[in-house]
């Protein structure tokens, strides 16, 4: 009796060879979409407390590996850490700085004050990082406006 390969084609069960590719096609369109998600999002994760930046010429910062941490001061003085929607008291500010700095934020505490908000207010938070141990502090302008020359 002979015996007949699977792919021979003889006999009732023909059977054929089995594909072992994998299929990415649904993976690319998952991640596409998740891409155009992300890209949507980010802005919104990132901005805060609603605040006017004063306007300056100023060249925006490096990107950085790690998120940076962001403290707000808005017009009425009261302080905000990233996007958190509840004000911190200034007493609890650096411990919460401290906390948060451990989860992979990097050490850098960018300052987004109002321009409506008290000069001393803005002042204040910001020795408050620097009493938390915080070096690298940095204040967020709004880079969209113009400077008059001398003269105009």
């Amino acid at each position: 009796m002979a015996m007949m390969s699977p792919s021979s084609g003889g006999g009732r069960g023909r059977r054929r060879s089995q594909n072992a590719d994998i299929n990415v096609t649904p993976m690319v369109d998952v991640m596409l979409v998740l891409l155009v998600i992300f890209m949507v999002t980010a802005p919104m994760v990132v901005t805060g407390e609603p605040v006017n930046l004063a306007k300056t010429n100023s060249k925006p910062l490096p990107p950085s590996e790690q998120q940076s941490l962001a403290l707000t001061v808005n017009a009425a003085g009261q302080m905000f850490i990233g996007s958190n929607t509840e004000p911190v008291a200034a007493g609890q500010l650096g411990a919460q700085l401290i906390a948060i700095a451990k989860n992979g934020y990097e050490d850098r505490v960018l300052v987004r004050g109002d321009k409506a908000a008290d000069y001393g207010q803005v002042l204040s938070a910001l020795s408050l990082v620097r009493d938390a141990g915080f070096t690298n502090v940095g204040l967020v302008t709004d880079s969209t406006g113009t400077r008059k020359a001398k003269g105009n």
